[in-house]
């Protein structure tokens, strides 16, 4: 059975509690440059974590990712032109 998961980004005011946040989800990625975690849960669930998570002292701001709703199929530029050009015989027939 697979379960539908989304990105959850926390920025911290500190990295020390990083542990604290496996107990969520999968910590994904830990950016100790720029502060900030991606924790990775399951969608449904995913209003009441990003909750809980935000009442802690040392997180900042919580995010979700937008990523499961963006389309990710891509047409090429070639098919693009191709298509442009076929319409442009048939106006001028």
């Amino acid at each position: 059975m697979e379960n539908d998961r989304q990105a959850v980004i926390v920025w911290m005011n500190h990295l020390k509690q990083v542990r604290s946040l496996k107990r969520f989800g999968n910590v994904h990625y830990v950016s100790r440059k720029l502060k900030y975690a991606v924790l990775y849960c399951d969608m449904n669930e995913l209003e009441a974590i990003s909750t809980k998570i935000a009442r802690f002292n040392y997180v900042k701001r919580v995010e979700p990712s937008f990523r499961p709703f963006l389309k990710t199929e891509y047409e090429s530029k070639k098919d693009m032109m191709y298509e442009r050009k076929n319409e442009d015989v048939q106006i001028s027939i």
